[in-house]
């Protein structure tokens, strides 16, 4: 469906019909993708923005944990390249020892093939998709803005009905923004962050041999910088190598991807990927939304701090803002749409904030104590277990603390000191 079959409201200076859309979504990644397909499938007008031609690499991990399959949206086919079943722990290079599963622990994607898959799966739902597009600003109030229920999405050097390198305006009774963490819409909404890693990693093809030797089982190495850590996921006939830590030391974080490989015996293959990102984590009093507009996933700094795994909350906030954007969309006035985005952040605090609160004390355990971290979870069967339930999607960080006893007590340790 076109902005211009939208058309319904009038409004326009020269008294044409204005084509509104009902949600505006920015940014077509896993959490953009996916609150345009809870929105659509209301059988609202919707318009998925991405900037990028699709597929497109990203830097990540590429790991679907238990939560992040079960925010899928219905009927949804992984396209898994991997299925975990054994972990090999790491003490920088040191103590290492692997633990089993008979059950799937968690499964491994490829990111291009992964977010296309959910553009589809929106696109089908009945969300209209544009490409190779930039969105500069959002206009809630000004002569740019024909009414209060409607937000003003401009775009730049679109090459769309106003031409290559003329800014375009689209219209929406409502607008997420999930463009990522470094956000446009984020900075609209006036997201506030308080913790910023830097993740460096590479895509290394490697013959049978080797990829028989890593199938099935991914490696974890608690890193020599405090809070650090690297990882080894087999995709099949290449591996996902990466490490990630504080940003400010950019060289430091380098010298330990370059040593991992190395002691892994991987400098001999030739990356077919180089990247590097920043992860954000949201401030507990940033803000998660700004009159009719939402933010999610990254664009919001919702990820867990101490894993920085990022797939499920961009999942989980994703669904959670197309449902309250459907909502806001519908609000007649200002109050209402208030409080429609108030229950939304109430949603993503109940759920994603206890569990990025857990989160941050485990980081701060994992700073000051990565040896008894690593012990912890190489000899106390107890430990593994909860693991495994995590990565299964049985139970969370914040479940565990609420009930296992010692987990609790370390926490509160952390917290003392």
């Amino acid at each position: 469906m076109s902005g211009e079959q939208a058309a319904q409201d009038s409004g326009a200076n020269d008294g044409e019909a204005l084509a509104v859309w009902d949600v505006v979504v920015i940014g077509a990644g896993p959490a953009g993708a996916t609150a345009a397909h809870a929105a659509a499938v209301t059988g609202r007008r919707v318009l998925l923005l991405e900037k990028s031609e699709l597929p497109r690499y990203k830097t990540c991990g590429g790991g679907i944990i238990g939560s992040s399959r079960d925010a899928l949206p219905p009927g949804f086919e992984l396209p898994l390249r991997d299925r975990v079943h054994a972990v090999t722990f790491s003490l920088n290079g040191k103590l290492t020892r692997t633990k089993r599963s008979r059950q799937m622990l968690f499964g491994l994607i490829n990111r291009p093939e992964f977010d296309n898959a959910l553009v589809e799966a929106a696109c089908e739902a009945g969300a209209e998709l544009r490409t190779g597009v930039t969105v500069s600003r959002v206009e809630q109030h000004g002569p740019g803005v024909p009414d209060r229920r409607t937000v003003a999405v401009v775009l730049n050097g679109s090459g769309g009905p106003a031409g290559k390198g003329v800014e375009e305006t689209v219209y929406a009774r409502a607008v997420v923004g999930a463009d990522g963490s470094a956000s446009r819409i984020g900075a609209h909404v006036g997201v506030k962050l308080d913790q910023v890693d830097l993740g460096l990693e590479v895509e290394i093809p490697v013959p049978t041999s080797v990829a028989e030797d890593w199938a099935g089982r991914v490696l974890i190495d608690w890193g020599p910088l405090p809070g650090s850590y690297g990882w080894v996921f087999p995709k099949g006939d290449s591996l996902t190598v990466g490490v990630i830590s504080a940003r400010g030391d950019g060289s430091a974080t380098k010298r330990y991807l370059d040593d991992f490989i190395a002691r892994l015996g991987l400098a001999g293959f030739e990356p077919s990927v180089s990247s590097g990102h920043l992860t954000r984590c949201r401030a507990d009093d940033s803000p998660l939304s700004r009159g009719r507009v939402l933010v999610c996933g990254d664009a919001a700094g919702l990820l867990e701090p101490w894993t920085r795994e990022g797939i499920s909350y961009a999942l989980r906030s994703g669904r959670l803002a197309g449902e309250w954007a459907v909502r806001i969309a519908e609000s007649h006035d200002a109050v209402d749409a208030r409080r429609q985005a108030l229950n939304y952040t109430f949603a993503v605090k109940a759920g994603l904030g206890v569990e990025m609160g857990v989160g941050r004390r485990m980081l701060t355990l994992f700073e000051r104590r990565p040896g008894m971290l690593h012990a912890v979870l190489t000899t106390f069967p107890p430990a593994w277990r909860a693991f495994a339930g995590i990565t299964r999607g049985k139970s969370s960080l914040a479940e565990l603390v609420r009930t296992h006893p010692l987990a609790r007590k370390a926490l509160e340790a952390v917290d003392r000191a």
